[in-house]
């Protein structure tokens, strides 16, 4: 079917419901809005529900992790406590988003329980989830290697095993480590092997523990038109929608396709959009025919400027004066980014698109360059000013008009009238009423300072002068200094500020301490330490004081946040709601701490507490919001 000539859908092909899924999967997979299954996972997704053994070749961002998460869970014995499933990855970043993944698609089966294991990290704390159960286990090869010499991870009952990017296993050094973990796993045990190259020793260990599996490749066939100017802005999943908004402010565009995954979203971005005064409609597999047909042609008539779509439902598509496509979800595979990006620039006109990255998903921006063979710019956030001097020309440009094409003498009456009576300037007056006209759209916004641009991996330099440290004999000596009140002082940022008590479903069972929540927190949600307040750690739960005016969308965030191996699933403290009485546990005494030996530090993406980084993951650098001129703000 040609996309020049037609604007109906394409004919659909296989949904997730048609593969045999188990219903809870399959329930899990309906809600989060999955419309159709990716190449990769509509061709592995039966032959691993089949039994049988499997081995891929295809790029980062294909939707791998569904491809095999999703069957494997469909098998799941739900009464058996020991690991049924071992997926080993390279990094302990991908670590975690794949125990994550099996969180999100196993929701609605009981009992469930994973487990990411890796270096870096307290293994007391996998001990201890290994000895509760666990029946998946995500992990990289030497800490996997590390529990199977300690006897604590029992591979005897395993079902299933997956190697997931294979060859940078093998480049890390790690084969070695898979082919001993390989040996100790059962005969009868299903293993699907995935990898982006095939290399000799690759291949040799396909060979050897795969024996005759079904080979599966997804390539990339198309490549990018150059007429397209293509860039990425790093952002954090929480700033995606302000980062949106002042884009839109900025950018001059006819028309635009906003890509995001689900069907939820196209309508949850679409209102927001409308709310903030932006002309969008939402494009997805559930409307009708005639909605479908009647949304395209208001974009093509310049009725509607924006359409927030699904891959699935901008099939087809072909409107001309679409002179912008923003990818506000990353897609999943190289090949529908191809596509989403080839709905501008038709007609030999200039086209533009924008990806929006966060953090966790670099390297699939890094894959979509390495296929498509053509780089993707780093751009930069439009600033307050730009946005600013956006709408003072826009607002002078309609009051020029209105001064052109509107009777206005009544209202210079009016003016001069009021000016006299009040014994203040027509100025004076002229500036009042352009304040009350640009209320709702202020024309010299303050908004907050959003984080981009971490993807360069060099962290911006700060304006704020360095303080100078003093000489060493201008510094007080130890008798000298000030002796510290022994009892905690009140931090001083919090003096002002309101504060709200929130509960986190992790306490000391689950060998936390006070600092592993302000690691978590602080790091996910860009608040400054000085703004956590008091900390009580109970058994089972603990609570945190929070700034006042916390955004919706960075508590959904938090809620996916792990502090030690649980979820901390933040939620805002019933009044009423009577505690125990917190936990007291003795302070560690610091002199039995070798000198040497640094302080714990958080590891892991979204994974607070343990032991120090062994020194193989970059440091994360903290930049922080301005949440204490956010909550002073509140009731504005």
């Amino acid at each position: 079917m040609s996309d020049t000539e037609n604007t109906t859908a394409e004919p659909a092909g296989p949904n997730f419901a048609s593969l045999g899924l188990a219903d809870p999967v399959l329930r899990a997979v309906s809600d989060l809005g999955y419309e159709s299954p990716s190449p990769i996972q509509a061709q592995s997704i039966p032959v691993l529900l089949g039994g049988r053994n499997l081995l891929g070749t295809a790029q980062t961002g294909t939707g791998k992790t569904a491809a095999f998460a999703l069957p494997l869970l469909s098998q799941l014995d739900e009464k058996q406590r020991s690991p049924q499933i071992l997926v080993l990855t390279p990094t302990r970043e991908l670590a975690i988003q794949v125990a994550e993944a099996f969180q999100t698609y196993a929701r609605y089966l009981k009992q469930f329980h994973v487990l990411p294991i890796y270096g870096g990290s307290d293994i007391r704390s996998q001990l201890k989830g290994l000895q509760r159960g666990a029946q998946v286990v995500v992990g990289t090869p030497g800490r996997v290697l590390d529990h199977l010499r300690r006897n604590s991870l029992d591979l005897r009952q395993l079902r299933a095993l997956v190697l997931d990017e294979a060859d940078e296993m093998l480049r890390m050094g790690f084969i070695d480590d898979v082919e001993t973990i390989l040996a100790k796993t059962p005969d009868s045990c299903q293993r699907a092997l995935f990898s982006a190259t095939m290399p000799t020793a690759i291949k040799r260990v396909a060979n050897t523990y795969l024996g005759d599996a079904e080979q599966i490749s997804i390539a990339a066939k198309t490549r990018t038109v150059e007429r397209i100017s293509q860039s990425y802005l790093g952002i954090k999943h929480h700033h995606k929608m302000d980062a949106l908004t002042r884009i839109l402010e900025v950018e001059e565009f006819d028309g635009m396709i906003i890509f995001v995954r689900t069907k939820s979203a196209t309508t949850d971005i679409a209102d927001k959009l409308e709310a903030r005064g932006f002309s969008a409609a939402a494009l997805n597999g559930d409307l009708t025919q005639a909605l479908r047909e009647k949304t395209i042609d208001k974009l093509k008539r310049n009725q509607l400027d924006i359409i927030v779509a699904t891959d699935v439902a901008a099939r087809g598509l072909d409107v001309e004066r679409i002179s912008h496509v923003i990818n506000y979800d990353i897609p999943y595979d190289n090949e529908s980014y191809v596509h989403r990006i080839g709905r501008t620039g038709r007609a030999g006109r200039e086209g533009k698109a924008i990806l929006f990255v966060t953090p966790k998903e670099q390297r699939m921006l890094r894959s979509i360059e390495k296929s498509t063979r053509q780089p993707i710019t780093p751009m930069n956030l439009p600033t307050n000013a730009e946005v600013s001097g956006q709408r003072v020309e826009q607002f002078s440009r309609q009051l020029l008009k209105v001064i052109s094409g509107e009777e206005t003498a009544p209202f210079l009456n009016f003016l001069t009238q009021f000016s006299q009576d009040n014994e203040i300037s027509i100025e004076d007056a002229a500036a009042a009423l352009v304040w009350m006209a640009q209320k709702d759209r202020p024309l010299f916004p303050r908004q907050e300072a959003l984080e981009s641009n971490f993807s360069s991996g060099k962290p911006e330099r700060s304006d704020k002068p360095r303080r100078e440290r003093p000489q060493r004999e201008d510094r007080p000596r130890r008798d000298d200094r000030p002796q510290r009140d022994s009892k905690r002082e009140t931090k001083p940022a919090l003096a002002g500020v309101d504060m709200v008590t929130y509960r986190l479903e992790v306490g000391h069972n689950d060998q936390i301490t006070p600092s592993n929540i302000v690691g978590a927190i602080a790091n996910e949600a860009d608040i400054e330490s000085q703004y956590i307040g008091h900390i009580k750690l109970y058994d089972e739960f603990s609570t945190v004081e929070l700034p006042a005016g916390m955004p919706d969308a960075l508590l959904q965030h938090l809620q996916k946040v792990r502090v030690g191996a649980k979820l901390m699933r933040i939620s805002p403290l019933d009044k009423n709601a009577t505690l125990p009485a917190a936990s007291e546990r003795p302070p560690r005494s610091p002199s039995k701490r070798p000198a040497n030996k640094p302080h714990a530090k958080n590891t892991g993406a979204r994974g607070y507490g343990g032991k120090p980084d062994d020194g193989n993951r970059p440091v994360k650098k903290k930049k922080y919001g301005k949440l204490k001129a956010q909550a002073s703000k509140k009731g504005e």
